[in-house]
C-alpha cells in the first residue's frame, strides 16, 4: 500500500466507481435509456461489462390511481388523465416541445426558453395543474415544484429526453435496468478501472486521511500503511468534519409474490408519486423489479419506495406508495441521513460526493459524478456518444 497514486478514491459505492472508472480511462439511483449514465456508460466502453433490459411500464399517481404516463403527442389523446379539451391542449403542448430544437428559432414559437418560465410556456397552452403535474414530475423528472419558477429550457429537454428515451427501446418505459441489478455497475466501473491500471484494494479497515500542514490531502492511512496522493474522492462518511446534513431519506423495501396491480402485469416498473397529490413538499418513488431483470427468483417481485423524510414517522409517511402494491409478503424500513460537502476542493483537494437522494432513476447522480469530475480534472466530459453502441442491452 506504501506506493504513490494521483487520486484515492474512497468506498465502492456507485458514484466513487463511475469516477474511479473516467479518471481511469482520462489516464489519471433505474436510468433514462438515452440519458447522462447511459452516455457516460458509452464513453467508457463499460458496456462491454454489461447487459440492460428496458422497463416495462411508467406511470404516474393521480387522485388515488395510477395512470400510464403519456409521453406524446398521439399518448396525450388517449390518456384517461385528461379530459377531451385538456387532451387537445396537451396534444399541442408535445407536438411543440417534439418540435423544439435550440439550434432553430424558428421552432421556438417566438419564446426564448432561457427568460420565460416553465409556468408562462404552460399558461400559453392553458393546461390545467394535473397535467402541469404529471408532465413535471414525471416527464421531467422533477422532484419538487421548484422548476415551475425557473426557465423553461431545461424542463423542454427533459421531456425531449423522457421522448427520446421512450423511443430508443420501443418498450413501455423510457427507463432501463441492468441484469443481475444496480451492483453490476460499480462492478463495471471496478473493472474498467482495473484494466486501465487502476489498482483496487479491498477490505481496508477505517481509512483515514492525512493532511499536510497547508491543510492539503497527502495520502490515506489504513491498517498502519499508508497510501501517498495528490487528490482524495470519497463519500461524506469518510470526512465528516467537510459536510453538513441537508435531509434525511426514508425507504420501505417489499418482497412480494405478484405485480404491482394496475400496471397491466408489469415484471418491472416505476410510479411517480407527485406531491401535489399527497400534500408533501416533494415526490415519492415506487420501483419494482423482478425475475425478468434477474433480481429475484421466478414468482417474486422486489419493490421499493422512497422519499425524502418530512416527518419522524417513515413508515406513515411512505404509506400512499405502499397502499398501490397490494399484499406484500415481507418489508423493511430504513431511514438514512444525506449530507452534502461544504469544503473548498480547490484548497484541500478533497472530492466529496453528496448522499444519494430518494430518486428511483440516477439522472441526479450522474451530474453530482460529471460535478465532481470537472472538478478534479478542470475539464467538462464530452458526453456526445453515439448512442446505437449501447444496441446490445436490448436483450
Amino acid at each position: 500500500m506504501d506506493e504513490e497514486y494521483d487520486v484515492i478514491v474512497l468506498g465502492t459505492g456507485l458514484k466513487e466507481c463511475i469516477l474511479s472508472g473516467l479518471l481511469s480511462v482520462d489516464r489519471l439511483k433505474f436510468m433514462m435509456a438515452n440519458g447522462s449514465l447511459v452516455r457516460v456508460l458509452i464513453h467508457t466502453d463499460v458496456t462491454k461489462y454489461l447487459y440492460f433490459k428496458a422497463v416495462d411500464g411508467s406511470y404516474v399517481y393521480n387522485k388515488g390511481k395510477i395512470y400510464k404516463v403519456p409521453a406524446t403527442d398521439v399518448e396525450a389523446l388517449k390518456s384517461p388523465l385528461m379530459g377531451i379539451f385538456e387532451k387537445r391542449r396537451a396534444r399541442k403542448f408535445f407536438i411543440y416541445v417534439q418540435n423544439y430544437d435550440e439550434n432553430d428559432p424558428t421552432t421556438h414559437d417566438g419564446m426564448d426558453l432561457t427568460r420565460v418560465t416553465t409556468r408562462e410556456l404552460i399558461a400559453k397552452y392553458g393546461l390545467d395543474d394535473n397535467t402541469v403535474d404529471f408532465i413535471g414530475h414525471a416527464l421531467a423528472l422533477h422532484r419538487d415544484d421548484r422548476y415551475l419558477y425557473e426557465p423553461a429550457l431545461e424542463t423542454v429537454k427533459k421531456i425531449k429526453l423522457y421522448e427520446e428515451s421512450l423511443a430508443r427501446f420501443q418498450g413501455g418505459s423510457p427507463y432501463i435496468y441492468p441484469l443481475y441489478g444496480l451492483g453490476e455497475l460499480p462492478q463495471g466501473f471496478a473493472r474498467l478501472s482495473a484494466v486501465y491500471g487502476g489498482t483496487y484494494m479491498l477490505n481496508k479497515p477505517e481509512c483515514k486521511v492525512e493532511f499536510d500542514e497547508e491543510g492539503k490531502v497527502c495520502g490515506v492511512t489504513s491498517e498502519g500503511e499508508t497510501a501517498i496522493c495528490k487528490k482524495v474522492v470519497c463519500d461524506p462518511s469518510y470526512l465528516p468534519n467537510k459536510v453538513r446534513k441537508i435531509g434525511r431519506v426514508a425507504r420501505a423495501i417489499c418482497i412480494m409474490s405478484h405485480p404491482i396491480p394496475n400496471t397491466n402485469d408489469s415484471q418491472s416498473v416505476q410510479i411517480i408519486l407527485p406531491q401535489k397529490q399527497l400534500g408533501r413538499k416533494s415526490d415519492m418513488y415506487l420501483f419494482c423489479c423482478s425475475y425478468s431483470h434477474n433480481v429475484a427468483p421466478k414468482g417474486k417481485y422486489i419493490a421499493f419506495v422512497s422519499a425524502e423524510a418530512e416527518t419522524n414517522q417513515p413508515e406513515v409517511e411512505l404509506q400512499p406508495g405502499i397502499a398501490l402494491l397490494g399484499p406484500v409478503d415481507e418489508m423493511f424500513f430504513d431511514t438514512y441521513d444525506r449530507f452534502a460537502p461544504v469544503n473548498e476542493p480547490s484548497l484541500d483537494n478533497c472530492f466529496i460526493s453528496t448522499s444519494y437522494d430518494a430518486t428511483t432513476h440516477f439522472e441526479t447522480t450522474v451530474q453530482d459524478v460529471l460535478a465532481m469530475y470537472t472538478n478534479i480534472t478542470g475539464k467538462v466530459l464530452d458526453l456526445s456518444v453515439d448512442l446505437s453502441a449501447a444496441s446490445a442491452a436490448e436483450e
